[in-house]
C-alpha cells in the first residue's frame, strides 16, 4: 500500500484553493457568488436527488474556469447547456447568469 504523502497533498490544496480564489476575483465574481448563496432547498427544488448536487458542483466548476480563462458569455453559455436541463435550471435561479442563457 503506497504511504500517503502530505506534502503533496497539501501542496494539491492550495493550488485549488489559489485557483478558487482568481476565479472569484475574475470575470464572473458576481455569477459565482450568487451561485454559491444557493441553498440545498433551492437546488432539491428542481429535482431532489444526489443528480442536481453533482450538476450544481460542474456547473460551479464550468464558471470557474470560465472565469479564470476570462470566457465570452456565449462561450459560458456553452459550457452550461452542454451540462444538460439540471445544470440550466440551476443556472436559471441565479439572476446573473439568467441573462447569459437567454
Amino acid at each position: 500500500m503506497p504511504t500517503f504523502d502530505l506534502a503533496a497533498f497539501k501542496a494539491d490544496i492550495d493550488a485549488t484553493l489559489a485557483r478558487s480564489r482568481e476565479a472569484f476575483d475574475a470575470k464572473y465574481a458576481q455569477q459565482l457568488n450568487e451561485l454559491s448563496g444557493l441553498s440545498r432547498a433551492e437546488i432539491d427544488a428542481i429535482s431532489p436527488g444526489i443528480t442536481d448536487l453533482q450538476k450544481y458542483d460542474e456547473l460551479i466548476a464550468v464558471v470557474k474556469t470560465a472565469s479564470r480563462h476570462n470566457a465570452s458569455q456565449a462561450e459560458l453559455k456553452n459550457q452550461i447547456v452542454a451540462l444538460g436541463d439540471i445544470a440550466v435550471k440551476i443556472a436559471k435561479r441565479v439572476p446573473s447568469l439568467v441573462g447569459i442563457l437567454v
